[in-house]
């Protein structure tokens, strides 16, 4: 058995080609591909062949880095867009504070020359002063604005909007001074109709869009629409200053005075800045004195 299979190993090993044989082959194979590489270009069309193969086993080992490639410069994308968006709303709110401080300059400025432009003949000084706060109810309709003692007004004191008038000081301290309005329901105006020149007396209700005329005769001229202004007695306003226009007139034959409502010319409730006025001593529309109302009232 032993020689049996030792003879069997040496004729199957010496079937095989030997080494040199090998050799050989792959050298002559190696020439004629040279050869016909030379002459025809098989090697490239082969790797080209090779290189469109293995082009999915290169995807797939490259995708891992692409991927995260691809996925760092989406963050740095996304954060470089995320901070210009912050950027642009930063300044677009910067704009429109802007904006709206020049609005509201502008209709500042607006006033005060409305202001200023109040009846120049008969007011010899005026006083911008800024509404602090505001106190509109049924009760009380008052103002506090900053001017008190210490800028020279005094209590009574007309007040005025760039619209028309507003009220009156009723109180005042050094530095601030509380406005009682023509809508409060305490206070009264002598107001004249401009259009016919009656004269009577407008009381505040308590409601900052209404006043009402309660002593108005039935047969005098007033009409919706009319437009009252003070009629410089009362020692308090000049003459001339708006007050008001007519809403509504109802006249009942059974009663012997009409009902007339007015609303105010000047925005009560919305006007940032107000007026203190003094006025001119001896001017023909200055506010009547008392030796002026006894003498009106002698003349027959």
């Amino acid at each position: 058995m032993a020689v049996f299979g030792s003879g069997a190993s040496r004729s199957f090993g010496g079937r095989g080609p030997s080494f040199g044989f090998r050799f050989f082959c792959y050298a002559v194979l190696s020439v004629v591909l040279m050869f016909y590489d030379q002459r025809g270009g098989w090697l490239d069309t082969a790797r080209y062949g090779l290189q469109a193969a293995i082009y999915p086993l290169q995807l797939a080992v490259n995708s891992p880095s692409a991927a995260w490639r691809w996925l760092k410069e989406s963050f740095a994308t996304r954060e470089a867009l995320q901070a210009e968006v912050d950027g642009l709303r930063n300044q677009l709110r910067e704009q429109q504070l802007i904006t709206m401080r020049q609005a509201a300059l502008q209709a500042e400025n607006a006033t005060l020359r409305k202001l200023e432009g109040i009846q120049p003949e008969v007011i010899e000084k005026r006083l911008v002063g800024e509404v602090i706060s505001v106190e509109v109810s049924t009760l009380r309709q008052r103002l506090l604005v900053n001017r008190g003692g210490n800028s020279g007004v005094y209590k009574s004191q007309p007040v005025v909007t760039g619209e028309g008038v507003i009220g009156q000081v009723f109180r005042t301290g050094p530095f601030s001074s509380e406005i009682i309005l023509i809508t409060d329901a305490e206070h009264a105006l002598p107001v004249t109709v401009l259009r016919s020149g009656v004269r009577t007396i407008a009381l505040g209700t308590g409601r900052s869009t209404s006043l009402e005329l309660p002593y108005v005769p039935q047969n005098y001229d007033v009409k919706v629409g009319d437009v009252l202004v003070t009629s410089g007695l009362g020692q308090v306003f000049p003459y001339g200053l708006p007050v008001g226009r007519v809403t509504k007139v109802t006249r009942d034959p059974a009663e012997p005075l009409a009902q007339i409502q007015a609303v105010p010319i000047a925005q009560i409730e919305s006007d940032r800045e107000v007026l203190f006025i003094w006025s001119r001593p001896g001017h023909p529309s200055a506010p009547a004195s008392p030796q002026e109302l006894a003498v009106e009232a002698k003349t027959p």
